[in-house]
């Protein structure tokens, strides 16, 4: 069984992405393999009532393509268990957004997972947009890639995980030494 990264933590991996073959074809539900399956947003549109009358929402995640719209999926977040975000190329930064919207605008309290390829560089700022899971590039080590949550102890800018800038901060703890 495959790995992934979750809260900052190597756990195994108990879902299946679901891919189309070369030809662009998916396979038809009662295809999909048995067990916890991750499926494309276009797929889960198309197959959404044949695949929640054969699975339970803990069994079902949906992947967003960069192009995806997040508002889109906001109607179903009770009837899946994660959703993922397809980095089909690392310098593919929309997913970025597209976590954010999901966290900030849409309220999305769930998994949030990196898919694709997923570079140990970029786990800090996944991290910061939102993600709490990450499907790492089969050839990266997982444990070299936990150090990149610590490398870096603090962040100029605000973002998901903590939306003050530095200024902000400092001004902060300015303002409560001299209250003291």
């Amino acid at each position: 069984m495959a790995s992934i990264i979750k809260d900052r933590a190597i756990v195994e991996d108990d879902f299946t992405v679901i891919r189309a073959a070369e030809d662009g074809a998916l396979p038809a539900v009662a295809e999909l393999p048995a067990g916890k399956i991750i499926v494309p947003f276009a797929f889960w549109q198309a197959e959404r009532d044949a695949l929640t009358a054969s699975r339970s929402a803990q069994e079902i995640g949906v992947w967003l393509a960069p192009d995806s719209e997040p508002a889109d999926i906001v109607a179903d977040f009770d009837k899946i268990a994660l959703i993922a975000v397809d980095f089909p190329v690392f310098r593919d930064g929309r997913g970025y957004s597209t976590a954010r919207l999901l966290r900030e605008r849409y309220g999305y309290k769930g998994e949030i997972r990196a898919i694709g390829d997923v570079l140990r560089d970029q786990l800090r700022f996944y991290e910061r947009c939102g993600f709490n899971a990450y499907a790492l590039r089969a050839d990266k080590d997982f444990n070299d890639a936990l150090n990149a949550f610590t490398e870096f102890t603090v962040q100029y800018q605000g973002a998901f995980d903590d939306p003050s800038p530095l200024f902000r901060r400092r001004e902060a703890a300015a303002a409560q030494k001299a209250s003291v």
